[in-house]
C-alpha cells in the first residue's frame, strides 16, 4: 500500500492523542479526529489499496506502473507465481485514461489450447461442432479498454501469429467468420516463465516476444521484500479474522521471525493461505505459527543474528505506528505484541527505537484542534 505524501496517519494520531482522550468526554470534539482520518483516507491512492508494502523493491515496481499507465503501450509483467501480477495489471488499467472502460482478464493456462482461439477472438455460429451460437471473444469485450492475458508463456505456438497480427494491425476475424473487426485495446500480459529462454528453445516466437516486451515490469518475490511481511501478516489477519469470525489480538514475535526466515516459494499467495489456516487454528486470540517446525528446503534461517533482530525491530515499529505510539494499556503496542509494558520499553531501548517528533504540519494541526476544543468547551 503506497504511503501518501505529506503527514502520516501515525504522526497525526500521536499529535492528537491528548485531544482524543478528552474527546471521550466531549463527544463533539471527536469530529476533529474524524476529519483527520477522512483527510488521510482521501490522500491514500485507492489504485494501490490492495497492494500492501513499503519495501524499495515494491516501490520501484509501482513507480514503473505510474510511468507507463498513462500511455497505451503494451506492458509485460514478470514475476513468480503468487507475487500479485494481476494486481499490477489492474493498477495499470485504473491509472490509465481507459479506467472507465472494461478490464477483461484471461488466464491462458486455464483454457484448453483447442478453445483458446475462440476465447480470444470469438466464433461464428457453426464454426465448429458445438458452436450453436455466435460468441464474442475477449478482444471484443475489451474494446476501448484493457485486456490482461495472464500466463502468456502458455499460449500455444500455433496461436501466437494471430496474437501478433492483432497487436500489429489492430484487427482480427472471429473463428469461422470472414468479417474483419477493428479494435482499440490496451494489452497487458504476464508470465512466470523465462520468455527469452523459451525463445531460444523455439517455444515462443521471437517476433511476438519483442512485440510484447515494450515495457517490462518485474514484480519482486516475497523473499526479496521481507520488510513487508509484518504489514502483510497484519493485513491478512484482519481480513480472515473478520471473515472467519475469530478475533486475533496477539501475533508473537517468534511467529513473525519464522515468517521472516521462510523462503516463501509460493510468495504472497502462500502467505495468504497460511494466515487463513492460522486463523482457523487460533485460540485465545493468539496467532499460531502455521509453518512446519522444520523444513530444510524452504527455511532460510540465516547464520547471521541480524535476521531475527531485524524482524523483531520491524514488528515493534509496525505495532507502535499502528497504535499511534501508545505503549501501555489494553490497546497499546505492548498488548498487541503480547509483551509487558516494561519489556517493550526495554526492547525499544535495545533496538534504538524512539518516538519520532511530530512534523510541523502535525503540530500546527494539534494547535488548531486544541484551540477548537477550547472554543467548543467554553461555548457550552
Amino acid at each position: 500500500m503506497r504511503t501518501p505524501q505529506g503527514i502520516g496517519t501515525a504522526h497525526v494520531l500521536s499529535a492528537l492523542c491528548p485531544i482524543a482522550v478528552k474527546a471521550r468526554t466531549w463527544e463533539g470534539s471527536m469530529e476533529n479526529v474524524r476529519k483527520v482520518l477522512s483527510i488521510e483516507d482521501n490522500r491514500s491512492d485507492s489504485t494501490f489499496r490492495h497492494i500492501v508494502g513499503e519495501s524499495p523493491a515494491l516501490k520501484a515496481a509501482l513507480t514503473k506502473v505510474e510511468q507507463v499507465a498513462p500511455t497505451d503501450s503494451t506492458v509485460l509483467v514478470l514475476g513468480e507465481t503468487g507475487t500479485g501480477k494481476e494486481l499490477i495489471a489492474s493498477a495499470i488499467h485504473k491509472l490509465s485514461h481507459r479506467c472507465g472502460r472494461p478490464f477483461v482478464k484471461l488466464n491462458c493456462a486455464a483454457i484448453p489450447s483447442d478453445l483458446l482461439e475462440s476465447e480470444l477472438f470469438g466464433h461464428e455460429k457453426g464454426a465448429f461442432t458445438g458452436a450453436l451460437a455466435q460468441r464474442v471473444g475477449r478482444f471484443e469485450m475489451a474494446h476501448m479498454g484493457t485486456l490482461f492475458l495472464d500466463e502468456v508463456g502458455d499460449l500455444p505456438i500455433s496461436l501466437q501469429p494471430k496474437l501478433l497480427r492483432v497487436l500489429q494491425e489492430r484487427e482480427f476475424e472471429r473463428l469461422g467468420g470472414t468479417h474483419t473487426h477493428k479494435i482499440d485495446v490496451r494489452l497487458v500480459v504476464a508470465t512466470h516463465c523465462d520468455l527469452t529462454e523459451m525463445v531460444r528453445r523455439g517455444q515462443f516466437r521471437s517476433d511476438l516476444y519483442y512485440r510484447i516486451n515494450v515495457f517490462p515490469i518485474t514484480v519482486p518475490p516475497l523473499r526479496e521484500r521481507r520488510e513487508d511481511i509484518p504489514q502483510l501478516v497484519c493485513h491478512f489477519v484482519d481480513i480472515y479474522s473478520r471473515r472467519i469470525g475469530k478475533q486475533v489480538d496477539h501475533i508473537p514475535l517468534e511467529t513473525l521471525a519464522a515468517f521472516n526466515s521462510y523462503a516463501w516459494p509460493g510468495n504472497i499467495r502462500e502467505l495468504q493461505n497460511l494466515i487463513e489456516r492460522a486463523i482457523i487454528l487460533a485460540s485465545s486470540g493468539t496467532l499460531p505459527n502455521p509453518l512446519p517446525s522444520s523444513d530444510p528446503i524452504h527455511m532460510e534461517m540465516n547464520s547471521a543474528r541480524g535476521t531475527f533482530k531485524e524482524s523483531q525491530r520491524a514488528l515493534i515499529l509496525y505495532a507502535l505506528e499502528a497504535c499511534a505510539w501508545i505503549i501501555g494499556g489494553q490497546h497499546g503496542a505492548a498488548a498487541k505484541l503480547g509483551l509487558k509494558r516494561t519489556t517493550l520499553i526495554t526492547k525499544m531501548r535495545y533496538f534504538g527505537i524512539t518516538r519520532p517528533q511530530p512534523t510541523s504540519e502535525a503540530r500546527e494541526f494539534q494547535d488548531q484542534s486544541q484551540t477548537q476544543l477550547r472554543e467548543w468547551t467554553f461555548s457550552q
